[in-house]
């Protein structure tokens, strides 16, 4: 049976589609609708997938539409995958330019049809764009019902190097990462284990420091490979998002989330461990940083500090369109 009657997914691309596809294979809603710009591509994409449920095995309804907002009426949940990849020559603050605007009109039309929804950010720049949503959502949602899939990605990539190097199940290791979404997360070996074995005791500081650093890089390894953005892993790990919350599971899971004193940091949208429920963030961790853990943290928040600076100085939103919690 499925959690919810409706999840939508805006962006019909390699990561929509990826994430619209998981969620109709759990069966975590009886519908799911794929929305998109482009003519025909969310329709096609969700017939293609409907028509897999009786080899999969799954009752999820798939609809698509362009630009039709309206067939969203009802989602408890939308996954916001739009925007455009930063491609070669494409300066950063082009595409907070560009994905921001974007961002800002797809938020507003999901608000016109959906009073209270959990809105989980995968657009890119990641930290950036869940700000922006945050902002064009103008106070409507408390701030626990706004978050950007980022951690949950980066976590997955630096388990996967590990279990490789080690040669075991990536189920054994446990893991956090914190922190901005790029060049700056911030791995913590002290709280990585294998299960419950310190990540210590299993490889040296040389080895586990070079994961790291892959792990920092891991969507520009792909980019390199493949010529494009990642998209099974992302959709993949928004879907499981969307599961923690639809299911009420209260798993922990690191997101980018708006902090308001916790770390010493506030009016900002960083990577921290939470817990993830029916009413989306249901609580912020506050681990116990040691000196060093603490001076990364807030050297990731002051480069995500200075792309919120490029957001502010493009006269996108109005002073009116700010991050303060819903009343």
């Amino acid at each position: 049976m499925s959690a919810v009657e409706k999840i939508t997914v805006v962006g019909a691309g390699n990561v929509g589609a990826t994430c619209a596809n998981e969620i109709a294979r759990q069966e975590l809603a009886g519908e799911v609708v794929l929305v998109d710009i482009k003519e025909g591509l969310p329709q096609g994409k969700a017939l293609d997938m409907w028509q897999t449920s009786p080899l999969q095995g799954f009752n999820t309804r798939i609809y698509g539409a362009t630009n039709d907002y309206t067939i969203t009426s009802g989602s408890e949940v939308v996954v916001i995958t739009a925007g455009v990849p930063r491609g070669p020559g494409m300066s950063r603050e082009t595409l907070i330019d560009t994905n921001a605007r974007i961002i800002k009109a797809v938020t507003e039309n999901i608000l016109k049809y959906n009073p209270n929804p959990i809105l989980i950010v995968v657009s890119n720049p990641l930290d950036v764009m869940t700000c922006a949503v945050c902002k064009a959502a103008r106070n409507r949602l408390s701030s626990g019902r706004i978050f950007g899939m980022a951690g949950i990605l980066d976590t997955a990539r630096y388990k996967t190097f590990i279990a490789e190097k080690l040669t075991i199940s990536p189920k054994s290791i446990h893991a956090i990462l914190m922190g901005g979404h790029g060049d700056t997360m911030v791995p913590l070996p002290r709280y990585t284990t294998v299960s419950g074995i310190p990540i210590s005791e299993l490889l040296d500081d040389a080895t586990l420091q070079d994961i790291i650093e892959r792990t920092k890089k891991g969507g520009g390894e792909l980019v390199n490979l493949i010529g494009t953005s990642a998209w099974y892993a992302p959709g993949a790990a928004a879907a499981q998002m969307v599961e923690s919350v639809v299911r009420n599971q209260k798993r922990v899971f690191p997101v980018c989330a708006r902090l308001t004193g916790e770390y010493g940091l506030k009016d900002i949208h960083l990577g921290v461990p939470v817990v993830l429920g029916k009413n989306g963030i249901e609580k912020i961790i506050e681990l116990k940083l040691n000196k060093d853990e603490y001076a990364l943290l807030h050297r990731s928040a002051r480069a995500v500090r200075e792309q919120l600076k490029k957001l502010d100085e493009l006269g996108i939103f109005s002073p009116d369109e700010t991050c303060n919690e819903a009343v």
